[in-house]
């Protein structure tokens, strides 16, 4: 039976409007109602009760997450990797382009055996990528370079989607974003800082056996992130119906939260995969995000990629001196993706964060075309980093806010960062070892992407505004016509009162 409005009766079409909107909200407030064994039981949310199990949950969740980093193959091209296996011209580019194909391949389908086997698959997939990152360092042809790809792209594809995808299982769609940009925001960026420092360090170390120069960065990072996979096996929380994380009215509680924020009751039940639920998932919103995803991952992963190519070509430094200088606008946006999360929480907005930054990309870009200056181009990278650093989380929990039922938060959660990666592919393909050391093509394409996006988030703000008030004037109403409760439980975007975050 659909719930029925509490909204007061009103005269005019603007009150109405802004009275339907009141009521779509009624979900979010602190009474769940649940059923069990037959009865319809109240559940109320003790605010002071919220906010401990919050705090336990953050403590648990986000450093763990956020440990779960990448390797950067940009680190181990400066200590020697293309020399010493043999690499020339557009090699390390096709080695590249293999591994994103295998991770967008691998992406949406892995998240749905996360759906269906439960954390065990995340952690598997985490001591995947760290065996093979491990036996990277052993590698010593070009074919071998190759095969690690493939089988990096596969394992590292539902990775960091997969944590997306479990924090919606645990935080209200207004408690994401915050949590997204410190972990999806401040990992890649500390991962990156962290590479840096880790790579400089370890070459300083003296070689053992045929472990040299960048075999030690493959090796040492590759056994580090297989024990954490292997720990991530007996301490990564499951869902929360069944999480060890949480005591029984913790579990009940955690449960009332996520029917809070939901039109349709669950009771954390997950529906059943199907081919419609799956295509039903990539509406405006999914698509705009994943167009979004793409572009800016094009500026990302383009600049940090080639970051150390791009900070070596500024003068004559070490290897060492190089990997250092890699360190401090990998910090810089760590510290601005976490205050940015923190402002569009408050604002209770996606649009406006995300636009701003987008701005401050193109003015990094602006400033990386306009001038040789090496100073000018640096602190560049520094914008270009921060503000794109900032896209990547915000594009990601706004397309993972206003996806529902669970299936489609699966697929959005992969979708983005999947099909977003062909962003990466095209990366590759703009800073080519023929336009170094200005990149003037790269940074020229990386401008008219990052301006693009700039409209998207406009268009897409506006679509928003423009559906929400369609649904509080009741114009979507007929779509619960002669449908069961089991067929509203599934509809999730498409019910008249879920209300999209703008």
């Amino acid at each position: 039976m659909v719930e029925q409005s509490t909204a007061p009766v009103v005269e005019n079409e603007s009150e109405k409007v802004e009275a339907s909107e009141k009521s779509l909200e009624l979900d979010d407030k602190v009474e769940s109602v649940r059923e069990e064994d037959g009865e319809t039981q109240h559940y109320v949310i003790d605010p002071e009760a919220e906010k401990r199990l919050l705090r336990k949950t953050d403590w648990v969740l986000l450093p763990m997450f956020t440990a779960i980093c990448e390797t950067s193959i940009g680190n181990a091209r400066v200590a020697g990797l293309e020399r010493d296996l043999g690499m020339q011209g557009f090699d390390l580019n096709i080695a590249l382009t293999i591994f994103y194909i295998f991770y967008i391949l691998s992406d949406i389908p892995s998240n749905l055996a996360l759906k269906h086997f439960g954390s065990n698959w995340l952690s598997g997939l985490v001591i995947g990528f760290g065996l093979v990152t491990t036996f990277s360092a052993f590698m010593t042809s070009y074919q071998g370079l190759i095969a690690s790809r493939v089988f990096l792209g596969i394992f590292e594809g539902g990775t960091l989607s997969a944590l997306v995808y479990v924090m919606a299982r645990y935080y209200r769609r207004h408690e994401l974003v915050l949590r997204i940009g410190i972990f999806f925001g401040v990992s890649p960026s500390l991962a990156g800082a962290f590479g840096g420092l880790l790579a400089s360090g370890l070459l300083r170390l003296p070689d053992f056996g045929i472990i040299k120069t960048w075999r030690k960065i493959f090796l040492i990072e590759g056994v580090i992130t297989t024990i954490f996979g292997l720990v991530l096996l007996f301490i990564l929380p499951e869902d929360p119906t069944k999480s060890r994380l949480l005591t029984e009215e913790e579990r009940k509680l955690a449960l009332a939260r996520i029917d809070a924020d939901q039109v349709i009751k669950t009771k954390g039940k997950k529906e059943k995969t199907t081919w419609p639920l799956i295509l039903s998932s990539f509406n405006f919103i999914t698509c705009a995000c994943v167009l979004c995803y793409l572009l800016i991952n094009m500026s990302f992963q383009g600049l940090s990629l080639f970051l150390p190519s791009v900070i070596n070509s500024f003068g004559t430094y070490t290897v060492i001196e190089v990997q250092l200088r890699t360190v401090p606008p990998y910090m810089a946006s760590a510290v601005w993706v976490v205050l940015n999360a923190y402002i569009s929480a408050r604002l209770k907005m996606r649009c406006i964060p995300l636009f701003y930054n987008t701005l401050i990309v193109v003015s990094g870009y602006t400033i990386a075309v306009s001038t040789n200056n090496p100073q000018a181009r640096y602190a560049a990278c520094f914008l270009i980093l921060m503000g794109a650093s900032v896209c990547g989380p915000m594009i990601m929990t706004w397309g993972t806010d206003n996806a529902a039922p669970d299936t489609m938060r699966a697929v959005v959660t992969a979708a983005i960062p999947g099909f977003g990666a062909f962003g990466a592919v095209m990366a590759v393909w703009t800073y080519l070892p023929t336009d170094a050391p200005n990149y003037r093509n790269g940074n020229t394409g990386n401008l008219s992407t990052s301006s693009t996006v700039c409209v998207i988030v406009v268009i897409t703000a506006l679509y928003i505004r423009w559906e929400n008030r369609k649904r509080a004037r009741g114009d979507r109403d007929e779509r619960l016509e002669g449908k069961s409760q089991d067929e509203q439980a599934k509809m999730g975007w498409r019910h008249p009162r879920f209300k999209y975050q703008i």
